[in-house]
């Protein structure tokens, strides 16, 4: 059983927990992953201490994920954590002429592949990402994210 938990650390206007729920288990379902995933929205102080604490980057960004330990995962059902940081994604949303809610699926099924073991860090795996990532996306009514902006994601 798949189960998403989202926890609000932020008074930012974000999309309902159902919508976050939903793209998060778009992802989940059409990988057939098994186990609880938290979505934690936090405020930028928050998301720039994670990124220092854990990416050695003293910055913010939009969304980082925390991935279990394989032992962990089996023993508790647990996925891992998705942390999004809602004025960094309402930011590039408009710089990057997106609908506020496209780029937050976006953003949750990002966090979700890195959850499962999905990374960008060379072009074959950054390929299979987006690739997978563009086509659920579609299944969702939601345009390629990478067509108009190169940009990645964290």
């Amino acid at each position: 059983m798949t189960d998403v938990v989202i926890q609000r650390a932020c008074d930012h206007d974000t999309p309902d927990d159902s919508a976050l729920i939903s793209w998060a288990r778009a992802a989940l379902n059409d990988t057939d992953a098994d186990g609880e995933v938290t979505i934690r929205l936090v405020e930028p102080v928050e998301m720039q201490s994670l990124n220092r604490s854990y990416r050695d980057k003293d910055a913010l960004t939009n969304v980082l994920s925390f991935p279990v330990e394989s032992e962990i995962r089996t023993l508790h059902g647990l996925l891992g954590d998705i942390v999004i940081c809602p004025e960094v994604v309402d930011a590039e949303a408009s710089s990057q002429h997106k609908t506020r809610d496209a780029h937050y699926a976006h953003l949750v099924i990002h966090g979700v592949l890195h959850l499962l073991g999905f990374d960008h860090i060379d072009d074959a795996d950054a390929n299979e990402m987006e690739t997978l990532e563009t086509r659920l996306l579609a299944s969702l009514g939601i345009s390629d994210p990478y067509t108009a902006h190169a940009a990645h994601t964290h």
